[in-house]
């Protein structure tokens, strides 16, 4: 099979399909030569060969013209087999992209023709597969092979910029050739063919200011010195062709917007050299009074300016700063300004750019200078005080009308119009102090009490006679010197505690004394029983002189149940001139104390203290435990009256386990039951004598009255006829157990020499032992203390 080709549309195409005709196919397989693999020897010895038939596919890539606007399909190529004998019997199929709605092949001839009008750059290729069939076996005659169309393509695609239109900046001033942007333009027709991708870049709008690189499409500046104060925008038009730029060849255009970017090439420069400005002299000191405001053509940081004021007349009175908002100077009054002193001031401002750009130094310095010419105007001022605050002081207890000092304000005013001078209405000043109006001396209209208030502070204003309504003010401060007209007193107004175990010569208490009234070298205090009154016979006095003094018992020990209170009148003088004394009556309480620390507290009151309770809360807790206690009576009650039966019921038999609570009295109790009853009944009648009598007392004469002890008189008693009858009792008892056992009597027996040891029967004596240590031994030991000494106090009574 052999496919061929019969319609060229171009010169070029014309050359492949005379060369395809003039030499069959361009690209061909030869046919093989049988080898001997294909031959088979025969019984006879001959070589039948077996031939294949030879393969008539000549491949190679089918062209096709897109864009194709005849009234016939276009023809594409002819597919050819070696079988084809011209009868028709072989049918030639297609198959693949296309085939049977792009491409159609005539079933008999074999010829190839697309109906359709193709684009290339939808679709560049398109791969088919061809195949010849016996008509009538529908065998294939050859296998299925497979071959490509390609689109051929045409100038049909004019170049396009995708990005545009484009935005681009260049600072001013800049150098020729300075790179501006870069566009790029496409093509969609098949750049590897032909010229039709090939494009040229050239310049529409915006010279002779700026180029385009033909081949790059990179825009640079053409014009030296481009100022953007001159020009700021610019539009220019650039056009991409292609066919290499020849006619004929397509094109696309695109629109490039150029701005100038600023850079700092201008100075900022005044509208004028000199400026006027007035400002009053009543102008407050750091307040703005006028502007000023140098020109700049350039933007942003490029136009900021700093002013200053160069010379020193000016610098000294006023100051100048930037507003960032308006670039404006500010001028502003550094010191109060006086006409009377000067009327008229020079200021040279410069301003001059904070960013300067070194590549622009040859056009000059980046600074100007203004002069302005400052005129002060006259004002009518409040009188000045000479002061800006004054200190007086009085001493207290002055009458009313004593002078304490003067205040001295004048008008700064050329005219020096007459002061007139007063209080402030809104201070409390004027209850104790008044003002002279015409000369300004300050008087006490009261006696003052430094104790009370010790400083005073007023308001003094001045005003003008011709003219009220200028007021000025000066505060004043009064301070109330002090004289000694308090007496002193006792510090503490506590009840003085006395415990009773106090000795003669203790110290109860130390007292200080306080005074108000105020003494530059220290407090001095001296302190002393009245003299009027007897010797107090409790309590004395002493005098530390160190401003302080000691109450110190007398006698030996007090007793809150014979005198719960005493009270003791104190003296005390001050150091003072004039020296003041009072008087001062503390109370002493007597209480039993307990020793915590150094602290001595009562024992109620510590109870009190140390728990932390109210009255109400100690009631609530007495309550409380007579609640309990009755409950406890009425339930030990109600046990005791509770009897139990011995036997629950008559008619129940059954043996019982009866329960007493009652406890015996053990191996001592001698008294509860005789064991001899049990033994030997009739000997324990015969021999059971009384053992809860006295023996009987005998009557003795004579000589033993005199070994009776000389301190009381006892009954006569015979024990040694005691013994003797307990041991015959001994001997015969037959109910005792069958070993010794031993009875002691501790008798001491009479006519002893040295009489008894036993204290009962002494005499009472006089003792001159001293228990007043006990006192000191603490708390465990003080009931006993008090114990001895009641009995102390008994004796010496």
């Amino acid at each position: 099979m052999r496919i061929s080709t019969t319609s060229c549309l171009c010169p070029f195409l014309v050359c492949l399909c005379f060369i395809q005709r003039c030499c069959g196919v361009s690209h061909h397989v030869p046919a093989k030569v049988p080898s001997s693999k294909n031959q088979t020897k025969l019984a006879t010895g001959e070589t039948e060969v077996h031939h294949r038939p030879k393969r008539g596919w000549i491949w190679n890539q089918f062209f096709v013209l897109e864009e194709h606007m005849g009234p016939d399909a276009q023809y594409v190529g002819k597919l050819h087999s070696n079988s084809d004998k011209g009868d028709g019997s072989v049918r030639y199929i297609l198959s693949g992209e296309g085939a049977g709605t792009i491409f159609v092949i005539d079933e008999v001839t074999g010829d190839i023709h697309a109906t359709k009008s193709l684009d290339r750059e939808r679709k560049a290729h398109y791969v088919l597969h061809a195949q010849a069939l016996d008509r009538n076996t529908e065998e294939a005659l050859e296998p299925k092979s497979e071959f490509i169309i390609k689109v051929q393509d045409i100038n049909d695609n004019a170049p396009k910029f995708p990005d545009g239109p484009f935005v681009a900046t260049v600072p001013e001033m800049s150098e020729v050739g300075t790179s501006v942007l870069q566009v790029t333009a496409t093509d969609a027709d098949d750049p590897t063919y032909g010229n039709s991708a090939k494009i040229v870049y050239s310049i529409l709008q915006g010279q002779p200011y700026f180029s385009v690189d033909p081949k790059t499409g990179i825009i640079r500046t053409a014009l030296a010195n481009m100022d953007r104060e001159a020009r700021e925008h610019y539009i220019v038009v650039i056009q991409a062709k292609d066919m290499a730029g020849q006619v004929g060849g397509l094109s696309g255009s695109t629109t490039i917007n150029i701005t100038l970017t600023d850079v700092n090439d201008n100075p900022p420069k005044f509208p004028q050299k000199n400026y006027q400005l007035y400002v009053p002299e009543s102008a407050q000191v750091g307040k703005p009074v006028g502007k000023i405001k140098a020109n700049d053509e350039d933007l942003g940081v490029n136009a900021d300016i700093k002013y200053s004021i160069i010379n020193s007349e000016g610098a000294n009175m006023f100051s100048i700063s930037t507003d960032r908002d308006t670039r404006e100077g500010i001028i502003s009054l550094k010191k109060p300004l006086n006409y009377e002193r000067k009327k008229t001031y020079t200021l040279h401002i410069e301003g001059v750019n904070t960013h300067v750009d070194p590549r622009f130094s040859y056009l000059g310095s980046f600074k100007d200078t203004a002069t302005l010419k400052i005129t002060v105007g006259d004002v009518d001022e409040a009188p000045v005080f000479s002061m800006d605050y004054y200190i007086m002081d009085v001493y207290e207890n002055a009458p009313g009308g004593t002078e304490v000092g003067a205040v001295t304000a004048q008008d700064p005013d050329s005219r020096n119009s007459p002061v007139r001078y007063f209080l402030d209405s809104e201070e409390h000043g004027e209850r104790y102090f008044r003002i002279d109006e015409s000369s300004g001396v300050i008087r006490t209209t009261q006696p003052l009490d430094r104790e009370d208030m010790p400083w005073h502070n007023i308001t003094v204003m001045a005003s003008e006679v011709d003219n009220p309504s200028l007021l000025s003010h000066v505060p004043v401060t009064v301070q109330i010197l002090d004289v000694n007209d308090n007496p002193p007193e006792i510090a503490t107004e506590e009840e003085v505690i006395v415990c009773e175990s106090s000795r003669p010569g203790q110290v109860i208490q130390t007292i200080t004394a306080v005074d108000k009234d105020d003494f530059a070298n220290g407090q001095r205090f001296f302190f002393a029983l009245p003299s009027q009154l007897p010797v107090n016979p409790n309590f004395t006095l002493k005098d530390n002189e160190d401003s302080t003094a000691s109450i110190i018992a007398r006698r030996r020990r007090f007793n809150h149940l014979t005198q719960e209170l005493y009270e003791l009148p104190i003296v005390v003088w001050d150091g003072g001139e004039p020296s003041l004394s009072g008087t001062s009556t503390l109370t002493l309480r007597v209480c039993p104390c307990q020793r915590h620390g150094r602290i001595r507290m009562c024992q109620g009151e510590a109870f009190l203290s140390s728990a932390g309770l109210s009255t109400g809360a100690l009631i609530a807790i007495l309550l409380c435990i007579v609640i309990l206690l009755a409950i406890v009576v009425l339930f030990i009650t109600l046990r005791q009256n509770k009897k139990e039966p011995l036997i629950i019921s008559e008619e129940d038999i059954r043996e019982n386990v009866v329960t007493y609570d009652d406890e015996g009295g053990g191996e001592e109790d001698t008294e509860a039951f005789d064991i001899i009853a049990l033994r030997n009944p009739a000997a324990a009648e015969e021999l059971k004598f009384r053992r809860d009598i006295r023996p009987e007392v005998r009557q003795h004469s004579g000589p033993s009255r005199s070994c009776r002890s000389p301190s009381v008189e006892l009954d006569e008693v015979d024990v040694h006829e005691f013994i003797k009858q307990r041991l015959v009792e001994a001997d015969m008892d037959t109910s005792v157990p069958p070993y010794d056992s031993l009875q002691t009597y501790a008798y001491e027996g009479q006519c002893s020499p040295t009489g008894s040891i036993s204290p009962l029967d002494s005499p009472g004596t006089r003792s001159e032992q001293d228990y007043h240590y006990l006192d000191d031994w603490g708390p465990e030991f003080q009931k006993l203390a008090d114990l001895y000494g009641e009995a102390l106090s008994d004796v010496t009574t």
